[in-house]
């Protein structure tokens, strides 16, 4: 009988020393493993704030460079040092949080600053068919993620203006027949396409939208709307 209590007490203080290694072990752990979650916040505190996120000059609005390649980061910090006349409009997408300000002209610099308005067509807060261009691989790459259904803000000095997007089509660069005046007033949002195409892309993305409701009436469309598109999609975007 005393070699069998003798047996029954190794046996109780061999399980309670089990369980202690368990415990210790498991608390050991979880000790371990908040100390690499602080470790990483302290990691990724020491990057630098905001890598992939730039401010319009002489505003608070915000641009997300995440998508942008890292040519035309460059080249959008390349165009700060540059003078650009107040912009005409600026336009809003809240889906994708684009905002982004509406220069005139399509060259080069000015679509590394902001966006274009293409020239021969309806003037920002005026009716007709307003185009405007971007850079594929810089603010217009979010138009990728644009549908149907999607509202667009164009916000002049005078009043905000809100659109609906209808359809999203591809044409060719010289097919200018989009950006001729609709039934009713309209932005057209112009990019290259393929987005993530290596080179000089060959086609054009179209987002097509027209204006909600009653808000903005429609009497007539102005002469200059009416003419033909000067620069047409061929050089608008690259």
């Amino acid at each position: 009988m005393r070699v069998i209590s003798r047996i029954e007490r190794l046996l109780l203080i061999l399980g309670l020393l089990l369980i202690a290694i368990y415990v210790a072990a498991y608390v050991h752990r979880a000790i371990l493993s908040r100390v690499e979650l602080r470790r990483f916040r302290d990691v990724q505190g020491n990057q630098p704030a905001e890598a992939a996120v730039r401010f319009l000059p002489g505003t608070q609005i915000k641009l997300d460079v995440s998508l942008w390649s890292e040519k035309r980061i460059a080249a959008f910090d390349q165009s700060l040092a540059e003078h650009f006349d107040p912009p005409a409009a600026v336009l809003r997408i809240p889906k994708v949080h684009l905002e982004v300000p509406v220069l005139d002209g399509t060259d080069d610099l000015t679509l590394n600053r902001g966006v274009g308005h293409i020239v021969g067509t309806g003037l920002p807060g005026e009716d007709g068919n307003i185009g405007i261009a971007g850079h594929r691989d810089g603010f217009f790459r979010v138009l990728k993620d644009v549908g149907p259904g999607d509202t667009i803000e164009l916000v002049t000095t005078k009043r905000v203006v809100n659109y609906v997007v209808d359809q999203i089509v591809v044409v060719r660069p010289d097919d200018v027949s989009v950006l001729r005046p609709r039934s009713r007033p309209s932005l057209t949002l112009v990019t290259c396409y393929p987005f993530y195409f290596v080179g000089s892309a060959p086609q054009r993305y179209i987002v097509e939208a027209s204006v909600t409701g009653s808000e903005v009436p429609f009497s007539q469309v102005s002469k200059q709307a009416r003419s033909e598109p000067r620069n047409g999609l061929q050089q608008s975007t690259r």
